[in-house]
């Protein structure tokens, strides 16, 4: 029986893993893929307090190692099903926790375009700092008009010969700062009010087609494209103890607690107007303490009935 069930190991998971092992409660943190979540991607983090600039790979390890020095268990498994009763069912096995927070993040979005799927890793790719030495020198595309495809084009230009940076709309919804640097980079080429309608080539990815706003369809020849349009979440499974919004994005009264009491929500995974590692972080710190608080209240309650009865 543990304490404190945690689905997730990325910033709101860990953190939460952090503030629950320090308040001396057993926890499991259960992750499918690796610690870290879509923040390993992260080329460079400019914008969290504290630190003035740092890789996205160095802070999750940082956070990763910090949690594991305080003996956190750690399961590499995919969770399919919790139950009202803090039961988790993995793959694998099933765990019994006194609560659980869901801080499972968010997938990259895709452009659901006919071979897409056949071209992921022959030229299509959704993480530049993962895939972008491979294209040193070639010609590559970004599609996005947020944080992520202004830094991946930023950090791609430092390898590409060229980079085509491709939106739909006039302006971009990344900072704007990150646009200045852009402005500055002589290989980064505007591609705006175009959308990408196709992927070609035979073994690997040759081109591009485009459909601009007034309807003209372009060609681009690239070596390369990086789609960066955001993420979706995938709580399907979780609907039969928590209530989802119309994306699909976990609904919490307070921006922890779910329909179902003891099973606290955090992170990317919850609806909210802002996305950031700072809110990430903040939302594991928050659900974790509040878990803590009402296990200690459960706990104190069931020793006073126990003592009533004697």
């Amino acid at each position: 029986m543990f304490d404190i069930i945690i689905v997730g190991a990325g910033p709101a998971g860990l953190t939460s893993a952090l503030y629950a092992l320090r308040a001396n409660k057993k926890v499991l943190v259960l992750e499918a893929k690796g610690y870290g979540g879509q923040i390993v991607n992260a080329s460079q983090i400019e914008n969290y307090p504290g630190i003035e600039k740092i890789s996205g790979y160095e802070f999750a390890t940082r956070l990763y190692q910090q949690v594991q020095k305080l003996g956190v268990e750690i399961k590499y498994e995919t969770v399919i099903r919790v139950e009202e009763d803090k039961t988790v069912i993995t793959k694998e096995n099933t765990y019994h926790g006194k609560s659980v927070i869901l801080a499972t993040g968010s997938e990259n979005r895709k452009l659901n375009l006919a071979n897409e799927s056949f071209f992921v890793g022959k030229g299509i790719s959704y993480c530049a700092t993962c895939d972008g030495h491979f294209y040193k020198d070639k010609i590559v595309a970004v599609n996005g008009g947020g944080n992520t495809a202004l830094e991946d084009a930023i950090y791609l230009s430092s390898l590409a010969k060229k980079v085509y940076l491709i939106h739909r709309r006039e302006e971009f919804r990344g900072e704007a700062s990150y646009f200045e640097k852009i402005k500055k980079i002589k290989n980064i080429e505007l591609v705006l009010n175009s959308v990408v309608t196709s992927f070609n080539g035979s073994e690997k990815l040759e081109s591009i087609t485009l459909k601009t706003n007034n309807q003209q369809e372009k060609e681009i020849k690239v070596d390369g494209i990086f789609i960066a349009i955001g993420q979706e979440p995938k709580n399907e499974i979780f609907c039969n103890v928590v209530d989802l919004n119309e994306k699909g994005y976990i609904l919490s009264k307070d921006g922890v607690h779910t329909k179902t009491y003891g099973i606290y929500v955090a992170g990317d995974t919850r609806e909210k107007s802002l996305r950031q590692l700072t809110t990430a972080v903040a939302d594991g710190s928050l659900a974790a303490s509040i878990a803590i608080k009402e296990l200690n209240e459960s706990e104190k309650n069931k020793k006073k009935e126990a003592n009533f009865k004697i």
